[in-house]
């Protein structure tokens, strides 16, 4: 999973737009829900295709969005949306009408891929199902969350009481991320001086690693945190930007983080966030925020206050 890649081919953005999938033209739309349709149909599903679910004949909603994300970044392009889709449908149908992971799996079983998972606050129910987890800045939730051979399941609170104490399960879940090997590392450098790390791989726990920072810096640098800690990004599921913060070079690494994170995030399957946070001690402050078509970054009087001493230092 590189970082800079040509891009797949795609309509032109002239062209008029899917009225719930910006990223595809009308006949992309069309296109990508026929496959849809198909794919189910050759597990004998019959399906009705809304803008950004489809629904089957018991009343079962299958959400569209990370797919069609998927469809869209493939840098092979449209070619490759039937095996895609194929793929995806099947994975879900196995996962809904097969055995219940909770129910066949042994505690130590549960244990052993059990992990912390960090998703956007919005991708979640309505309901207080996910009210257990943690809120490490605004707008995001720390879920735990079962890794299993297709699929990658959340666990809510009613799912939780019968495997015990959840903050005893979250040391198990830490535990777990910890040890989890590093797919991917890229040094982003930029004309200005400025560079941050990058953090991919298609572990759906990629981003979620900011949790561990601190652990996490000093295995991949060879050197720890400083008590200033570091800026980080989570654009979407499979990646996890950060700048260590030791110098005034944090100044030019804010705006290309802050460019980097709303790129990533944009049209992403499994997206997080568009945001730069300042990460100190676990805790995550933003300092960036989408401005219509731009960025803007703002900073509280705390990181101002840093930004001037380490200016200062290098004077």
């Amino acid at each position: 999973m590189g970082l800079f890649r040509r891009g797949p081919k795609r309509d032109p953005r002239e062209l008029a737009r899917d009225e719930e999938f910006s990223f595809f033209s009308e006949r992309e739309g069309r296109v990508f829900r026929s496959e849809v349709r198909q794919a189910f149909a050759e597990h004998g599903l019959e399906v009705t295709a809304y803008p950004g679910v489809v629904t089957d004949s018991a009343g079962r909603q299958f959400g569209l969005g990370n797919l069609a994300a998927v469809c869209h970044r493939d840098r092979r392009g449209e070619r490759c949306w039937p095996r895609l889709i194929r793929d995806h449908v099947g994975k879900v149908l196995r996962t809904m009408d097969g055995p219940q992971p909770l129910e066949i799996l042994s505690h130590d079983e549960i244990r052993a891929c059990l992990y912390p998972r960090i998703v956007a606050q919005e991708t979640l129910p309505a309901s207080d199902a996910f009210r257990y987890g943690h809120e490490p800045a605004p707008g995001l939730r720390e879920v735990l969350a079962l890794d299993l051979p297709e699929a990658v399941q959340m666990l809510s609170e009613d799912s939780l009481s019968d495997l015990g104490d959840v903050a005893e399960l979250r040391i198990r879940a830490m535990n777990n991320l910890r040890a989890l090997p590093v797919e991917g590392h890229e040094t982003v450098r930029r004309g200005d001086g400025s560079a941050f790390e990058v953090l991919l791989g298609d572990s759906f726990f990629t981003a979620s690693r900011v949790l561990v920072l601190d652990d996490l810096v000093e295995r991949l640098m060879g050197t720890a945190l400083t008590r200033d800690g570091a800026l980080v990004a989570l654009p979407f599921r499979h990646q996890l930007a950060f700048h260590r913060i030791h110098d005034a070079q944090v100044i030019p690494a804010l705006q290309a983080m802050a460019q980097f994170a709303a790129a990533g995030h944009e049209d992403a399957a499994g997206a997080i966030s568009p945001r730069v946070y300042w990460w100190r001690r676990g805790m995550m402050t933003p300092l960036s925020e989408p401005d219509g078509d731009g960025l803007r970054v703002v900073v509280d009087m705390e990181f101002q206050d840093m930004l001037e001493r380490l200016v200062q230092d290098e004077t």
